[in-house]
């Protein structure tokens, strides 16, 4: 299987690939025409591959056919890329060329409504969730601040932040206990300030 695998990849991708390169680099029409006619072939013959694969691979030598089917190809005495092209793709794609150009305009009509549709859908389930995250989250954030505001006025008074009641820096609930409680400190360290 590996060793089916890199012939492959080096006799049935890199080396037409190397040739291509030079058809282009050359500007042969000859040339062009005899590598696009392989990769046509070769295009089809990875796509039926990828069935077959499933159903045949307990075929005795399947790996060793596929190589030797792939060098068939390729070579330019069999020129077997080109007799397949010739003998049945052409034909078969000129006769159905017109339903296959149908049905790939409605495919990608087809598929562009969808990635609208489904990127309409996305943006909805986004924006609600970023919603419910901060309507869920606006309320934590904002007991948080009331909390640090709360230690930040108790940092202010300086050294006397010890003489007032832990309650005052948690508690937030009640307005009116808040401001006596503050100024019953206060008027605690001033008069402990005048000792």
């Amino acid at each position: 299987f590996v060793v089916c695998f890199f012939s492959r990849l080096i006799f049935g991708t890199l080396y037409p690939a190397y040739y291509s390169y030079k058809a282009v680099k050359s500007k042969d029409i000859k040339e062009y025409v005899k590598w696009m006619m392989y990769w046509i072939i070769f295009a089809l013959f990875t796509t039926a591959e990828t069935f077959t694969d499933i159903f045949l691979c307990w075929f005795p030598f399947y790996y060793e056919l596929k190589i030797a089917f792939v060098a068939w190809l390729l070579s330019p005495y069999t020129k077997g890329s080109s007799l397949l092209y010739r003998k049945f793709v052409h034909p078969t794609l000129s006769s159905k060329e017109k339903e296959i150009d149908d049905c790939l305009v409605q495919a990608k009509d087809r598929s562009y409504d969808a990635l609208v549709h489904f990127g309409k859908r996305g943006l909805n389930v986004a924006a609600t969730a970023a919603v419910m995250a901060a309507s869920k989250g606006q309320g934590a954030l904002s007991e948080r601040l009331r909390s640090f505001s709360m230690q930040d006025l108790s940092t202010i008074r300086g050294d006397s932040s010890s003489t007032v009641p832990p309650s005052v820096t948690v508690r937030t609930s009640s307005k009116q206990s808040q401001p006596k409680t503050s100024r019953s400190a206060s008027e605690g360290t001033g008069s402990s300030g005048k000792c």
